[in-house]
């Protein structure tokens, strides 16, 4: 291993255990935010459990055996360590453990979340480098302006069009409702995941193309790419040894924050199309005030939001000249 590799692979291993510190430190803030938060909502947790019927005695002795005349901070303590031995809690509502609620909800989010970036990555891709290649040009404007109405759309107000489009009396292609069959594999029902999955392509493609676009026109406008261009190197070799590498690394940031982002962001999509996701279990936690779904679902967002920063921050970080040891 060379002097450089060395000095790499120090670099790298001390900036990841300064950002897995950063990370854990900022998921305790965002875990104590969380619940302080679920706790300020309205209505009581024990006449949640009992009913309105229930005496004063009873909900006294609910609140005890649910800790709740503790201090905040105790009750987020016992919280805390119940989370770190995977203890989610009992839902208030079904009594079921918060484990069996959102796990498979979890995993039907993560599905279609994965499945549309696996197509909004390379479609943005393609056509950011066509129309930043041709910029100003027919195709340009049109698919700039395209992105644009696209992306002035409310999530709701676009699943609603696509729903009129593809599942009414125009093109009646693909249900309008995602339910999904219970018993079957999500990846077997793919007429109910079309309509939530295209309108997060839509979505994801009208942010991730743009960024491409905009950082494939810098690199064309750079020194060295000119130079090469009159040096007599041809447009396709220029592309791929200069402007693609270059742009991959914003790419790679710009997708792992639209993926975490989408994880967060489905709620509305979920709740418009009737899926059985995350965002469907954390908007009907809310409405029925079942507390500990509530928090467990906005602590998976946060997670995921850290975990896959910071993955896109390594991958990011390998792919630059530092990481790879220096080179350029």
């Amino acid at each position: 291993m060379t002097n450089a590799s060395r000095a790499a692979s120090r670099t790298i291993r001390g900036w990841l255990v300064r950002r897995s510190a950063l990370a854990i430190l900022m998921l305790l803030i965002v875990s104590f935010l969380i619940f302080c938060a679920t706790q300020a909502l309205p209505g009581d947790v024990a006449l949640i459990v009992l009913g309105k019927e229930a005496s004063a005695d009873q909900v006294q002795m609910v609140r005890q055996q649910l800790n709740l005349d503790q201090p905040v901070l105790v009750q987020y303590l016992r919280w805390l360590t119940a989370l770190l031995q995977g203890d989610f809690g009992t839902s208030l509502v079904s009594r079921v453990p918060v484990t069996d609620i959102l796990l498979p909800r979890i995993m039907n989010s993560f599905f279609i979340v994965t499945l549309s970036m696996a197509v909004a990555v390379p479609v943005s891709l393609a056509l950011g480098v066509l129309t930043a290649t041709r910029k100003d040009g027919l195709a340009d404007r049109t698919i700039m302006a395209g992105s644009i109405m696209v992306n002035a759309l409310p999530e709701f107000v676009l699943g609603l069009f696509l729903v009129l489009l593809l599942s009414t009396s125009v093109f009646h292609v693909f249900p309008a409702v995602s339910l999904l069959s219970p018993g079957k594999p999500i990846w077997t029902q793919t007429d109910r995941l079309a309509m939530p999955v295209i309108t997060l392509i839509l979505l994801q493609v009208t942010y991730l193309y743009r960024l491409v676009r905009g950082t494939v026109i810098d690199v064309l406008q750079t020194e060295y790419v000119q130079f090469a261009a009159l040096k007599g190197m041809s447009p396709r070799r220029i592309l791929f040894r200069h402007v693609l590498p270059n742009a991959l690394v914003p790419a790679i940031q710009a997708a792992g924050t639209i993926f975490a982002f989408s994880v967060g962001g489905v709620v509305v999509i979920e709740y418009v199309f009737g899926f059985p996701g995350l965002g469907t279990a954390l908007a009907d936690a809310v409405g029925m005030r079942d507390i500990p779904v509530v928090q467990a679902a906005v602590l998976v967002i946060s997670v995921t939001f850290f975990v896959v920063n910071i993955i896109t921050d390594i991958v990011s970080f390998m792919l630059t000249p530092p990481g790879r040891g220096g080179r350029n």
